[in-house]
């Protein structure tokens, strides 16, 4: 008998969260309920009361807040990536609210017609997702060493207030302009907190030179224009088929130097959708696509551009994809010195030479213009998205540069 009322109880409330999902809690009755789970209304009456009382059991007993708060936890121990576990709980959290839109604007909009009882059960349902969240930012403040200005309680509180606001206001407005999409409402999300909220400890004594660190950090993304990138390449071209792979290669593909250095000529390879270099890590290869377009002009195409050309002249056996005039594979130093040649003569708009490691900001900022998302970015660069926040922030300085001179282009 006990399992026979056991497994009533459990089909009214999947059949009440269902129906308060579709059509809302005032427009479902417990009738329509009791139906749905195949019992009679006074077995209804008789679990939970009234209607409310089983809004209450479904607020209470759901176990959506406890799966990704348990879900959160398993990421810290031993703790991963902070950006990544914040990112994935907070959309994993969207979806889940996503999933039962009628119900969150039912239960939102409706709750000043509910007991009492209920409102709490809102509340203490809030509070079980909180102590999740709280226990696993104690443990990333506690093991990574970090500065917080409020304890974990509360920095959960804020954190699954605002998803729950996000949520309220997706689900009852449109058209607003509080953020872009549910991408950019993530990515700032968890930016807030790992760099407003939460932060490593800095000695007082080394506090301002770490904001030198900072600040200079976001200052070195300088993006060359695309003029500049032209009559570089250019210039390269005529040095030689060597020199103009070489520049073609660090414009194309946003390599660092090192990196170039470290190339094969077995760690290119191609087919008629694309043209990919292999770039060894500590973890081993990845893999990252050798771009035909770069500042809006062609350069050849996946299997006929300034690299394939150089690599089929070779009459060499060397291994290395660059190589110096002794036939030694080419050293860094030997690339900045190609580097200066091809820009002699040539000034920024800020009026300094050209730097190389400019090549590689270009290539990401222009990635990101050309609509590459930040976490496709991270996976071809092997940067965290902290990393490349600079560059997101200049790529949506030029998009905002592009839309006022178009603007300014149509007669009001």
């Amino acid at each position: 008998m006990r399992s026979q009322s056991n497994s009533a109880r459990q089909r009214l409330i999947q059949a009440a969260l269902e129906l308060f999902t579709a059509q809302g809690v005032s427009g479902t009755t417990t009738r329509q309920i009791a139906e749905k789970a195949e019992v009679n209304e006074v077995t209804l009456f008789r679990h939970f009361g009234n209607k409310h009382g089983l809004l209450l059991a479904v607020l209470e007993e759901s176990a959506a807040f406890k799966n990704l708060g348990e879900s959160l936890v398993s990421r810290a121990i031993p703790p991963g990536n902070v950006y990544q576990a914040l990112k994935d709980y907070a959309s994993e959290s969207l979806h889940a609210l996503e999933q039962v839109p009628e119900f969150v604007r039912s239960v939102v909009g409706e709750a000043d017609q509910y007991p009492a009882e209920n409102r709490r059960a809102l509340g203490r349902g809030l509070t079980e997702a909180n102590r999740y969240v709280a226990e696993y930012l104690a443990t990333v403040i506690e093991q990574g060493h970090l500065n917080t200005y409020l304890p974990a309680e509360k920095l959960a509180s804020l954190l699954n207030g605002m998803l729950l606001g996000y949520a309220v206001i997706e689900f009852t407005s449109e058209f607003h302009e509080l953020w872009e999409d549910r991408d950019d409402f993530l990515e700032n999300l968890v930016q807030l907190f790992l760099q407003g909220a939460m932060s490593p400890v800095v000695e007082a004594s080394q506090y301002s030179s770490s904001l030198v660190v900072i600040d200079s950090s976001i200052r070195e993304v300088a993006d060359l224009p695309a003029s500049l990138v032209h009559q570089i390449l250019q210039q390269a071209r005529k040095l030689g088929v060597q020199d103009y792979a070489l520049a073609y290669v660090l414009f194309a593909a946003g390599l660092s130097v090192l990196e170039v250095v470290g190339l094969q000529r077995s760690h290119q390879f191609y087919d008629t959708q694309g043209h990919f270099l292999q770039i060894a890590n500590n973890s081993g290869f990845r893999q990252v696509p050798v771009n035909q377009w770069i500042m809006g002009n062609r350069y050849g195409s996946y299997t006929n551009n300034p690299l394939t050309k150089w690599l089929k002249s070779r009459k060499d056996n060397q291994s290395a994809m660059f190589i110096h005039e002794s036939g030694e594979p080419m050293s860094e130093s030997q690339i900045d010195v190609h580097w200066h040649m091809w820009t002699q003569g040539l000034l920024t708009p800020e009026g300094q030479p050209p730097a190389i490691i400019q090549t590689q900001q270009t290539w990401r900022v222009e990635m990101l213009m050309r609509g590459m998302s930040l976490e496709n970015l991270s996976i071809l660069t092997g940067c965290d998205r902290t990393q490349l926040q600079p560059y997101a922030k200049r790529a949506r300085e030029k998009a905002a540069l592009e839309q006022a001179t178009r603007l300014d282009q149509k007669p009001g």
